[in-house]
């Protein structure tokens, strides 16, 4: 005659539900692991490629041009940026003397965008004293500041600063959203005789 089958202890249950527990515990440890190495977000990065001025001329201590600045932007990340209207400043003398809004738009994973913006500039004034000189060269030395190069000096110069903030969200396994921005500050020396950019510095 069998025996009759015995129902799981106490005992038994606790141990599984601690082997489930720990299971768990680590699949979980598994998943942000993976999430912050791989999928984390990350910032976009904006690189200047160059600055340009198709159009300079002064009169009666008063400037106008026309701006242009070629610009990147790298989506680090694996999911698609969307960025929201962003804007790029025109400033001189800490005045701001230019503003364009730059469209918003998507960037895919891994990919860069190149972006393009011209825009006039209105006539402003030139400070009483634009510098004397910069030098020929890099136009800045490693700290941002103008600096000379053997001795050898063209003038007189005046200085510009760009700003561009662009700020967006990139939605990670299709339900986590998180909000992005990123910033990049240039100053422009140019050569007030003809419009010549004589370099940037970001």
């Amino acid at each position: 005659m069998s025996k009759p089958h015995r129902p799981p202890s106490g005992r038994t249950n606790i141990a599984s539900c601690i082997v489930a527990t720990i299971f768990l515990i680590f699949v979980v440890i598994i998943i942000l692991i993976v999430f912050f190495t791989v999928f984390k977000p990350k910032d976009p990065k904006i690189s200047v490629n160059s600055v340009q001025l198709p159009s300079f001329s002064v009169s009666n201590n008063t400037v106008n041009f026309t701006f242009s600045q070629y610009v990147s932007v790298k989506n680090p990340n694996r999911a698609v940026f969307s960025h929201y209207d962003s804007t790029l400043h025109l400033l001189y003398s800490s005045s701001q003397v230019g503003f364009l809004f730059i469209p918003a738009g998507k960037i895919d994973a891994g990919q860069t965008r190149n972006m393009a913006v011209t825009f006039s500039v209105d006539s402003f004034p030139l400070s009483a004293s634009p510098d004397a000189a910069v030098h020929v060269g890099p136009a800045f030395n490693e700290g941002g500041q103008p600096g000379f190069n053997n001795g050898f000096r063209v003038g007189p110069s005046m200085e510009i600063e760009s700003r561009i903030q662009m700020a967006g969200r990139v939605r990670v396994l299709h339900f986590l959203t998180h909000h992005l921005e990123t910033k990049v500050r240039c100053k422009v020396a140019i050569a007030v005789t003809d419009g010549s950019v004589l370099g940037f510095h970001c």
